[in-house]
């Protein structure tokens, strides 16, 4: 199982960037998926998250910007930043709860990890 996380780059303040992150492989189910990012010199956090069913979850600094959604069809989940910020600048990187073909247990899979510069 893969998870392959696209769409960063370099954005100025105010600007909107959509996160792509597919999962592939031998996948029998997806629970949750997420976004978490990483500013040097900072711990990793959380973004958002989204259930099976849709729910989502926000981190209070991204509420109003960020729009998290999924396409179960295609094991894909996206994060929509609109008005950006400085203070997103970050690696993103993307999450999933999976469960393999044949497998018992669910395991945790993280995507490699996008960059996004927000500069004027």
């Amino acid at each position: 199982v893969q998870l392959q996380a696209s769409g960063g780059g370099l954005v100025q303040p105010g600007g909107s960037l959509r996160l792509s992150c597919a999962a592939s492989g031998s996948i029998f189910s997806i629970n949750v998926m997420g976004w978490y990012r990483q500013a040097p010199g900072k711990q990793r956090e959380l973004v958002a998250r989204i259930t099976s069913g849709g729910g989502t979850h926000y981190a209070d600094s991204v509420k109003g910007r960020f729009t998290i959604s999924r396409d179960n069809a295609k094991n894909t989940v996206y994060l929509q930043m609109n008005s950006l910020k400085p203070e997103d600048t970050a690696v993103y990187y993307c999450n999933a709860d999976i469960k393999r073909v044949g497998a018992l247990m669910w395991y945790d899979y993280w995507g490699q990890g996008t960059q996004v510069t927000v500069s004027s």
